[in-house]
């Protein structure tokens, strides 16, 4: 593993206009499950459909249709679990939500209140490298989606699309551990790169499959530390949830608004009124949506239509055993293996695609080299072109080919820039394009010192500014390089033109 330093989470202080005030933070992460239908109808998660196609009997609520539990849904939170090291739940069971929404055709949602799937585990946030902080995850339940209501097709009417009503979510709920929005952040970004490399969840939070309902609250320093001894909340003061974040950088503006809009309000005498709110982008601040409701105020009661859920160990067993390299584990190989910094280790781990390919790339050849040309090169022309590694028209085999010419001393760093170049736009083999195109490194120290001889002779008064000012040297380096059209060993050049020069 990594030597990681683990901090207690640091407060984020901000300064009111009478007191000092810290940040509290829980997360409640919503993550659709990966699975090709429903978690309770075989209609599909296809996302992008027309409105209102992908609309089971069961999930319109039409008299007289029961749900079936989909199993593969199951597997995948059992399979989440693990990969949160968590306590996975033998027995659960579902529970009916109950309230009224135009896009939830049942009037109540399926969901876990008294009895989770999966119960206590944790999650390593990175904040830089060698810093790690430990975020607490309290429990992970199963629950349906609801539909979308939609307003702004007619003045006078709103529509209802009921594509993802039904569609499997796993909210994962977090200890108010986070401290700042910077981890509260972070924290959404590490659980995002986990999902994706366990294959639970795609992560993508532009179309709503993974989003986040943020609680904020605010207290005096010190009132942490007494709710960590006590586990009494109502130290770290009134909270409030922002819902429906799908934006790390609209979720550290939201925090950071709502903490000193909560501020404001208890500096003036005020109480914070427990409320579930909404944040606008456009206008960065948090705006009321309804009183945050309590868990009596939804009714919840056992769902009479499915029978508590039980599997075996076995079973959970089995899906252990099929867990990939997580990233913090595979991270940490990187630098023992590799020899690579923390940094490029995160870089090259950031997913699943990323790692596999400098793996392919580096393999029996210089891990540091490989990472530099992966991460310098091609993920900087990637990036230019708005493309990931899975567009990448070169593949690990040409980019470990040109390794090999640069260690072998064939082609010099300049050469090898061009030389990729040819290979991104062109394809081919980059042995072969040396050999045709004549690129190879001039190595001859003979044909170098020519070169440098020659320079010396035409430029009398530079010799005199190089030997008066070593620094200067350079110069003849760049004129034996141009002259050479770039393929002569750079190391070669400068020990040869020191030499010259007497210096």
């Amino acid at each position: 593993m990594l030597d990681l330093t683990y901090e207690t989470p640091k407060p984020r202080v901000i300064a009111g206009a009478k007191h000092d005030w810290e940040l509290v933070i829980g997360m409640e992460v919503h993550a659709q499950v990966a699975s090709n239908a429903k978690l309770f109808s075989g209609a599909s998660t296809r996302f992008g459909a027309e409105p209102n196609s992908n609309v089971a009997f069961v999930d319109a609520a039409m008299p007289g249709m029961l749900p079936v539990i989909n199993e593969f849904c199951i597997e995948l939170a059992v399979r989440t679990g693990l990969g949160l090291k968590a306590q996975i739940n033998l027995k659960s069971a579902f529970d009916r939500k109950n309230y009224f929404y135009p896009d939830l055709p049942q009037g109540y949602q399926i969901s876990q209140l008294y009895h989770p799937i999966v119960g206590e585990g944790e999650i390593l946030v990175d904040m830089e490298p060698g810093i790690a902080r430990l975020v607490r995850i309290e429990r992970i339940h199963m629950e349906q989606d609801a539909g979308k209501s939609i307003h702004d097709m007619d003045p006078n009417m709103s529509f209802v699309d009921l594509n993802r009503t039904g569609v499997c979510l796993m909210e994962i709920v977090s200890r108010p551990d986070i401290r700042g929005p910077e981890e509260a952040a972070a924290y959404v970004l590490k659980m995002r790169q986990i999902l994706r490399y366990l294959g639970t969840c795609d992560g993508n939070m532009q179309n709503g499959n993974l989003r986040a309902d943020v609680n904020v609250s605010v207290c005096r320093p010190g009132q942490y530390e007494k709710y960590q001894e006590t586990q009494d909340f109502s130290h770290l003061g009134t909270r409030c949830e922002i819902k429906n974040m799908n934006s790390t950088r609209f979720i550290q503006m939201a925090i950071d608004y709502e903490a000193r809009r909560q501020i404001g309000i208890l500096e003036a005498g005020g109480t914070v009124d427990q409320e579930t709110r909404l944040y606008d982008p456009d206008k960065n601040e948090t705006r009321s949506m309804r009183s945050k409701e309590e868990a009596h105020d939804y009714r919840y009661f056992p769902d009479p239509d499915l029978l508590p859920l039980e599997i075996e160990q076995a079973w959970v067993d089995e899906i252990a055993a099929s867990l990939p390299e997580l990233p913090d584990a595979k991270k940490a190989r990187f630098v023992k293996d590799f020899g690579l910094s923390e940094y490029d280790a995160s870089v090259l781990t950031a997913d699943m695609e990323s790692a596999g390919y400098f793996e392919a790339a580096a393999a029996g050849r210089d891990g540091k080299l490989v990472a530099n040309w992966v991460i310098n090169e091609l993920f900087g022309r990637l990036k230019k072109e708005g493309a990931d590694i899975t567009a990448s028209p070169v593949s690990p085999e040409q980019l470990g080919g040109i390794v090999d010419l640069i260690a072998s001393d064939a082609i010099s760093g300049k050469i090898a820039k061009d030389l990729f170049e040819i290979v991104y736009t062109e394809g081919g083999d980059p042995a072969d394009i040396v050999e045709k195109r004549g690129m190879k490194q001039v190595t001859d120290t003979g044909a170098i010192e020519a070169a440098v001889d020659q320079i010396i002779a035409d430029n009398p008064a530079q010799v005199e500014k190089a030997q008066a000012n070593p620094k200067l040297a350079g110069w003849f380096v760049g004129q034996v390089m141009k002259a050479t059209g770039g393929k002569a060993n750079p190391k070669a050049v400068n020990q040869i033109v020191s030499a010259k020069l007497g210096l």
